[in-house]
């Protein structure tokens, strides 16, 4: 299940400007012995390590399920002998908040921070604060600015690539429709199609809105775009808007594109609240694979899902950060060879996921 070996991941990358990079495999192991802690430079060494946690907002759905699987390997690592200590917080979508929160964690000792920014363009004072305590900084889920990861070298990234979730959010569309054409309701040949999208101006919502009906396009299927809307991520604005689009193009929808799960169950959640059935409905997509997404899909209320690897994320963040942690050169201090993409990146391939395989990613 999830393809996921411990400590073996899969990783595919790309540049901020587009260009994929070459995959590989990153071999993480943990370290015999005593785990040594302190920070680069500093000459000290303890017998336990202080992680810090900071999310974007700790309601999100995937993050807090990518959370879940990352305090589950610290557990495991505890019980193996393992000294360490995590310290969480949530930034309630407030930047200011964070870089507060990750100032007061920097002062509480923590040897590492783990970071999912709130504002992806604007991580310079949580750059400036660490670099000045000289503590590494693992960014994950929200990817910053390429500029801004290469500012030092104790900056990293565990993720996955935008670009693929798009993709592969479009081949699912694609494919049931041309394999069922009773899709097209309306019989004109062509998908009429709604967005659910994300934050404004954020990376992932612009990249999987254009690239999952970009895809749908190029497979050769006409798409008649009629609306996008912003729900910020979140269930319960999703709902609304997609009320509002139901009163405005009612059967004429034929498609939902949601940029998250979370964003697909609350256009489902409309459609049962107007307890319109579901051979009326149209087909709804998310991204994410959230044990919610996964149930919708089981269910065959969700048409599809992509599954961005939170199992594989969660550990990899906690192997990257046990090594930083130590202080010395991250792959000299593995037991095994660790290939992080440029020195950097950690990247996560996505996955496709409907009905006929969603019994492996729900276990």
């Amino acid at each position: 299940m999830k393809k996921i070996i411990k400590n073996c991941f899969s990783l595919r990358g790309r540049s901020s400007m587009g260009g994929r990079l070459v995959g590989a495999t990153l071999v993480l192991a943990m370290m015999a012995g005593v785990i040594t802690t302190g920070c680069a430079g500093k000459g000290t060494k303890s017998e336990e390590i202080k992680i810090g946690v900071v999310v974007y907002d700790e309601y999100d759905t995937f993050v807090s399920q990518l959370i879940d699987v990352f305090m589950e390997d610290v557990s495991e690592k505890k019980q193996e002998g393992s000294k360490i200590t995590v310290e969480r917080r949530g930034s309630a979508g407030s930047q200011i908040t964070q870089n507060q929160q990750v100032d007061e964690l920097i002062k509480a000792g923590c040897d590492v921070i783990c970071v999912n920014l709130v504002d992806r363009t604007d991580p310079a004072m949580i750059i400036e604060a660490a670099r000045a305590a000289d503590v590494p900084v693992i960014f994950f889920n929200r990817e910053l600015v390429n500029q801004d990861l290469y500012s030092w070298d104790r900056l990293y990234y565990v993720g996955a690539d935008a670009y693929d979730s798009g993709n592969i959010e479009g081949q699912i569309a694609a494919d049931a429709f041309r394999d069922n054409p009773s899709m097209d309701k309306n019989k004109d040949g062509k998908i009429s199609l709604v967005v659910l999208e994300g934050e404004p101006g954020h990376q992932d919502a612009i990249i999987r809105t254009e690239y999952s009906v970009s895809t749908i396009m190029d497979s050769g299927i006409e798409v008649d775009k009629l609306e996008s809307g912003i729900a910020n991520w979140k269930r319960s604005e999703a709902q609304s808007k997609m009320g509002q689009m139901i009163d405005k193009y009612g059967d004429d929808i034929e498609l939902v594109l949601a940029n998250n799960d979370d964003m697909a169950l609350g256009a489902i959640d409309e459609y049962e609240s107007r307890n319109i059935t579901f051979s009326k409905r149209p087909a709804i997509v998310g991204i994410d694979g959230t044990r919610e997404g996964l149930a919708a899909v089981e269910s065959g209320s969700m048409l599809g899902t992509v599954y961005n690897d939170k199992e594989g994320q969660g550990k990899a963040m906690l192997v990257l950060a046990m090594a930083v942690a130590d202080g010395h050169d991250i792959v000299g201090d593995l037991d095994q060879y660790a290939d992080l993409m440029d020195g950097k990146y950690i990247r996560f391939p996505y996955a496709r996921v409907t009905r006929d395989n969603v019994s492996d990613y729900m276990q």
